[in-house]
């Protein structure tokens, strides 16, 4: 009998309020190479496991892989920053079935991307101003093997912005207008090429987004170019598509996905604050910038976002929630 009543009080306390948020179970979060997708995946790892009881874990990928992953097999649950519409059909069809969804934002004034150049050339040739302005000009943006011919740096395989950059690369014909694609292994590898090229004042063309940390210390122009959904769609941003029309970016929402059944995982609670939580460029911009001047991976930028900038994160979640938090700090 003592058993018993000692059994029946471990359930009532249970379900009692000072474990409201048990209900929260292992949860997977996709992160990406780039410092805004680190830091926001860590920030919720940390906020999940230390305010709502979670066991959350993260799982690095790439977009278009992970996205796919998501969709076909249910992992990761979450993707605390993508961009949907950049992902063409893949997304379209998986929310149409119902294999993945948006339940969250993660930078409210979204991103962009594009090809971007130095500001110091943007100065000294103010007649560029697009794309089709810049590749008319090969001399200007020589590739770092072959100077002879101008080069466009791209991101890593498995970046939707890397296949946009492919598929615009090919449209424009560059291999016959004196240019070549430079690719890069890593972001790491990407915002080397771009840092050795601004510090020799070297010109480039590179494929890149905002916010990024890098901006606010190299700072480019971005070059302009039409948008057209529909071709989009269609063949911009499909890897495999044989005929690309010239198409550019738009400017695009960040927000966070889950797969299937991800949010049964989460429980109520955990879910709304994945639904409440954002920052802004400018926010997410301090964070980056902490991390590159202190040589920092997202854990670390995620931690010091939590401990320098409460003004911001206390407002996604209840008070008790940001006392469990505080004290994990």
């Amino acid at each position: 009998m003592k058993r018993l009543l000692l059994s029946a009080a471990f359930v009532t306390a249970a379900l009692s309020g000072g474990s409201a948020y048990a209900a929260c179970g292992d949860i997977t979060l996709a992160v990406f190479s780039w410092q805004s997708a680190e830091a926001m995946s860590n920030v919720d790892k940390f906020i999940l496991n230390n305010g709502y009881g979670c066991n959350a874990s993260v799982i690095a990928g790439d977009t278009v892989p992970t996205i796919t992953s998501m969709i076909e097999k249910g992992q990761p649950d979450i993707s605390s920053e993508s961009t949907p519409s950049l992902l063409g059909e893949v997304y379209k069809n998986g929310a149409a079935e119902g294999r993945i969804s948006q339940i969250g934002t993660a930078i409210s004034d979204g991103q962009v991307s594009g090809w971007y150049i130095p500001k110091y050339i943007a100065d000294a040739h103010p007649e560029i101003k697009t794309v089709q302005d810049a590749v008319a000009h090969p001399e200007l943006f020589p590739a770092p093997e072959d100077p002879s011919k101008g080069g466009v740096i791209q991101g890593p395989q498995g970046w939707g912005d890397t296949v946009v950059t492919a598929q615009l690369y090919k449209a424009l014909d560059l291999d016959n207008h004196g240019f070549q694609l430079v690719p890069s292994g890593s972001a790491a590898a990407l915002d080397g090429a771009i840092a050795k090229a601004y510090e020799q004042q070297k010109g480039y063309i590179a494929a890149y987004w905002a916010p990024t940390s890098l901006l606010v210390k190299y700072p480019m122009l971005r070059l302009e170019m039409a948008h057209d959904p529909e071709e989009w769609a269609r063949c911009t941003s499909v890897q495999d598509c044989p005929d690309p029309k010239p198409n550019y970016w738009q400017e695009a929402e960040m927000v966070t996905l889950a797969s299937a059944g991800a949010t049964d995982k989460l429980g109520a609670e955990a879910t709304e604050y994945i639904g409440k939580r954002s920052w802004t460029q400018a926010e997410v911009s301090a964070v980056m910038a902490w991390m590159t001047d202190n040589q920092a991976n997202g854990e670390d930028g995620a931690k010091w976002f939590l401990a320098n900038m409460p003004e911001v994160w206390t407002k996604w979640v209840p008070a008790d929630v940001a006392e469990k938090i505080k004290a994990a700090l």
